[in-house]
């Protein structure tokens, strides 16, 4: 996802190597592909690509990945084209 950013160095995602056991849900339902695995354990591969959904959190059972979504302003920016789209205006938290 090189071509997708938010602002460098601000995402919350935080991965603990030694409490995962490799499943690999985090992988699949990262919707920017930002997460792989490796040697039967899941590595961040583009840090900065991270919207924040909290996809790979929700998904992991042992809860070796954490998020806190919308701080890194993914909320602001999908409130904004929810307004585009319907037309209501949308409360992100953010910022």
């Amino acid at each position: 996802m090189k071509d997708f950013r938010y602002i460098d160095n601000i995402a919350t995602l935080k991965l603990d190597e030694a409490t995962c056991i490799g499943c690999g849900m985090c992988a699949v339902v990262c919707p920017h592909r930002i997460l792989e695995m490796r040697e039967k354990k899941a590595v961040i591969l583009d840090f900065n690509a991270c919207m924040e959904c909290g996809a790979c959190a929700k998904n992991c059972p042992v809860e070796a990945i954490t998020v806190t979504p919308g701080v890194g302003c993914a909320s602001y920016l999908i409130s904004v084209w929810l307004y585009q789209l319907t037309g209501k205006e949308m409360d992100s938290g953010c910022c």
